[in-house]
């Protein structure tokens, strides 16, 4: 049957042993095809990638957002609360009508933006785009708002967490 299984600890204990090295590990033929192809970037359903200056649609954000919750019952008749999350959308800025979901690429220009007390969300910028976009809204990249401007003071975030519970 050959040797025993050798503990390689006593390598470095007792010195050098008699037994070989193992081999080097083959590269994988995977990687060959991988570096023989350009990459092509798509987006979700086979389309096109974005354009040049256009986030992926992967591209993690920060979004204004906080829970809503429905009350209704079971198909038996107990009661019960179904929690969700609502995007918070905002006036267009300037004189264009619509509405727009605030994205931000770091949860530090949300909280500059918008304030310390204001709920969020991380999510993809992809599928808010298609959420928002159903309701006829768009997505402003991290916008430029108004110093000081505040949508949720502390106050009104734990009258809003009492009222939920």
């Amino acid at each position: 049957m050959g040797e025993p299984n050798r503990s390689r600890l006593l390598d470095y204990t007792q010195g050098a042993s008699a037994t070989p090295a193992p081999p080097e590990p083959r590269r994988s033929s995977l990687l060959d095809l991988a570096e023989a192809s350009p990459v092509v970037r798509t987006g979700a359903a086979g389309r096109p990638g974005p354009k040049a200056g256009v986030p992926a649609y992967e591209t993690a954000v920060f979004v204004p957002a906080h829970p809503r919750y429905v009350d209704t019952a079971y198909s038996d008749g107990r009661p019960v609360r179904v929690p969700f999350i609502a995007y918070e959308l905002f006036g267009r800025p300037g004189d264009a009508a619509g509405y727009v979901a605030y994205a931000f690429t770091t949860l530090e220009k949300l909280v500059d933006a918008l304030g310390d007390a204001q709920p969020w969300v991380a999510t993809s910028i992809g599928p808010l785009a298609e959420g928002v976009g159903e309701q006829g809204a768009t997505v402003l990249l991290d916008p430029r708002l108004a110093p000081g401007r505040r949508n949720w003071e502390p106050a009104e975030l734990a009258a809003y967490a009492r009222e939920t519970r």
